[in-house]
């Protein structure tokens, strides 16, 4: 049997720290800034942790 391939789009947005938690970027920080304010766009920058119901499914797109 062959190895299962991870999800191509899961390995480019999700990264693994080394306690084993999912840090991911936050979404609406690439176009249509004039908008935004600049706390908002300032806050957008940093990473995040992926929440803990999302956490079984983007495991199984990394694993597989």
């Amino acid at each position: 049997m062959p190895k299962i391939k991870t999800k191509s789009g899961a390995k480019k947005r999700f990264k693994v720290t080394g306690s084993g938690k999912i840090k991911r970027k936050h979404a609406f920080h690439s176009h249509i800034l004039t908008k935004k304010s600049t706390k908002r766009k300032r806050n957008l920058v940093h990473d995040t942790l992926v929440s803990s119901a999302d956490m079984d499914r983007v495991t199984l797109m990394l694993v597989m």
